[in-house]
């Protein structure tokens, strides 16, 4: 598959503390990919940087270049890459005090659509598309926070699918879920890889072999090695990969 996300040379600190060193990965299209390594090896840094989202902290930088489809992020507007480009985080984090549908309009509503049949469509659409239509349809004016965690973590995938996103970056998340609920987040997944580029970090090997084409390993800060899911988990190339898919730390 082509590449859709082209990540050069891509550095980024947190004032003086370097957290990534020049990693260089390309994203495919249609295809999830894996971002694995033990904790504070710089996957949810990673993450953030494919959004624009890591410049929002206090004293953060980064340096690189990452390309969509062949433009620079980095002089795109940052409204329009964080609409293609879009973010699940590891909490579910519905919208307070805003209905179901209010939280997945809020995105149409800031593109510009007024129009209460579009925003219906759009709305129906993307719970659709989440998985979630059939549980909340009688129930579209209750607060998203009425739901349970499972079903929040998926009304805040609908709100991210509801701009038509070509990316969808989830940062863990089922960490905070039940079992019963992350299976039906991985199920979702399933579908959504098929469709979009989908770029998921987990600290879960198991759910990166069942989710994900691809996996990056990553370890303090580095890239030590790509490939698709099969091949690094069962023949990786470094022996550091090796030690770390085996459990041998991490």
């Amino acid at each position: 598959m082509p590449a859709k996300l082209e990540v050069r040379e891509l550095s980024a600190w947190y004032g003086g503390r370097q957290a990534l060193y020049d990693l260089s990965v390309d994203l495919e299209d249609r295809t999830a990919t894996a971002i694995i390594g033990p904790s504070g090896c710089g996957k949810s840094t990673f993450l953030r940087c494919l959004n624009r989202l890591h410049e929002e902290a206090p004293g953060a930088r980064a340096a690189g270049t990452i390309r969509l489809d062949g433009e620079d992020l980095g002089a795109a507007d940052v409204v329009s890459v964080r609409c293609r480009v879009g973010m699940v985080f590891q909490k579910p984090n519905p919208f307070p005090n805003l209905s179901i549908f209010e939280n997945v309009a809020a995105g149409p509503r800031l593109l510009g659509v007024r129009r209460r049949d579009e925003l219906d469509q759009a709305v129906a659409e993307a719970l659709v598309h989440a998985g979630l239509w059939e549980e909340v349809e009688q129930q579209l004016d209750a607060p998203g926070t009425s739901l349970s965690g499972g079903q929040q973590q998926r009304l805040c995938i609908a709100r991210a699918l509801a701009v038509r996103p070509e990316v969808l970056l989830m940062d863990e998340p089922c960490s905070a879920l039940d079992p019963i609920a992350t299976a039906k987040v991985e199920a979702l997944l399933a579908r959504l890889r098929r469709e979009l580029a989908v770029v998921v970090v987990t600290h879960n090997l198991a759910q990166a072999r069942r989710v994900s084409d691809r996996t990056v390993f990553l370890y303090l800060g580095k890239l030590v090695e790509e490939g698709t899911t099969e091949q690094l988990f069962h023949q990786p190339t470094e022996k550091l990969t090796e030690n770390y898919v085996n459990g041998r730390f991490g």
